[in-house]
C-alpha cells in the first residue's frame, strides 16, 4: 500500500498559504457547528518520527476557540496505565460531545512499537486488532467523526530530518536515541504499518494516508480531510 504513495506532491508556499487560510476559516465555523449539534470529533495522529505530527497538529487547532478542542500526547504507559487494559487511558481522553480531540499517537502503538519491540505478545497485538475496530465501531454508533492519519515520508527524508534537529539547539531535544533505534528497525515497522492500514481501514474510521515529504501539502491534506469529515456528519 505504502510503495504505491507518490511523495513527489507538494504545494508552492504562495499556494499554502491561500489554503490553509480557506481550510482554517471553514474549520472555525464547523466546529462551532459541531458545538452546537453536540458531535464529538476525534483526529488521530501516527506516522514516522520526524513526518510532521506536531505542525499538522499545529495548522488544525491554531484558529479554533480553546475552549472547545484537546490534544492529548501518548507515549509508553506509566503507573497506573501499566494496570488496565491498554485502551483504558485512551478510553479517558476520547473527546466530549461537541468538542475535538486530538490524539498525538494513540492506540495504534499495541500494533506498531509494542509489536515490534516485543513489549507485548504475538497474541496480543493480533487480538488488538479486532480490539481496535470493536473500540472504533462503538464510538462511530455514538456519533463521533474518526479522522485517522498516517503521516507518510520516505526513509531518506527523515534522515534529512534527522540531521536538521541535531543541528538546531532548538529543535535538538526531540532526536533522541529511541528515534535512531527504531530507524535501524525500519523494514520492520514497514510491515506492521502496511499490515495496520489493512486491517483497521474501516467504513466508519477510514485511515487516509498523508504524503508529508513536503510540509505544506500534508497539513493541508489533513486539515481538508477533517473539514470533509465534518461536512459529511453534518449533512
Amino acid at each position: 500500500m505504502l510503495e504505491s504513495v507518490d511523495l513527489t506532491r507538494h504545494l508552492s508556499e504562495k499556494r499554502y498559504l491561500v489554503r490553509i487560510r480557506e481550510l482554517q476559516v471553514r474549520l472555525r465555523a464547523l466546529h462551532f457547528r459541531i458545538y452546537g449539534k453536540r458531535i464529538p470529533v476525534l483526529a488521530l495522529f501516527e506516522g514516522w518520527d520526524a513526518a510532521g505530527k506536531g505542525g499538522a497538529i499545529k495548522r488544525v487547532t491554531e484558529t479554533l476557540e480553546p475552549r472547545g478542542f484537546t490534544v492529548s500526547s501518548f507515549s509508553a504507559p506509566r503507573g497506573e496505565e501499566k494496570t488496565h487494559h491498554y485502551l483504558w487511558r485512551f478510553w479517558r481522553t476520547l473527546p466530549r460531545a461537541g468538542h475535538l480531540g486530538v490524539f498525538d499517537r494513540s492506540y495504534y502503538g499495541r500494533v506498531l512499537v509494542e509489536r515490534v519491540e516485543g513489549y507485548c505478545s504475538e497474541d496480543e497485538w493480533r487480538r488488538a486488532f479486532r480490539e481496535i475496530n470493536d473500540f472504533e465501531a462503538q464510538q462511530a454508533s455514538f456519533g463521533m467523526v474518526l479522522c485517522k492519519f498516517w503521516l507518510h515520508i520516505s526513509k531518506e527524508e527523515e534522515l534529512r530530518r534527522f540531521k536538521g534537529r541535531e543541528r538546531d539547539p532548538f529543535r535538538s531535544y526531540k532526536l533522541t536515541p529511541e528515534d535512531w533505534r527504531n530507524r535501524a528497525r525500519w523494514d520492520d515497522y514497514l510491515a506492521a504499518v502496511e499490515e495496520m492500514l489493512a486491517r483497521t481501514s474501516t467504513p466508519y474510521a477510514p485511515w487516509t494516508v498523508v504524503e508529508a515529504n513536503d510540509k505544506y501539502f500534508a497539513r493541508v491534506k489533513v486539515v481538508k480531510t477533517i473539514v470533509d469529515a465534518i461536512e459529511r456528519a453534518l449533512a
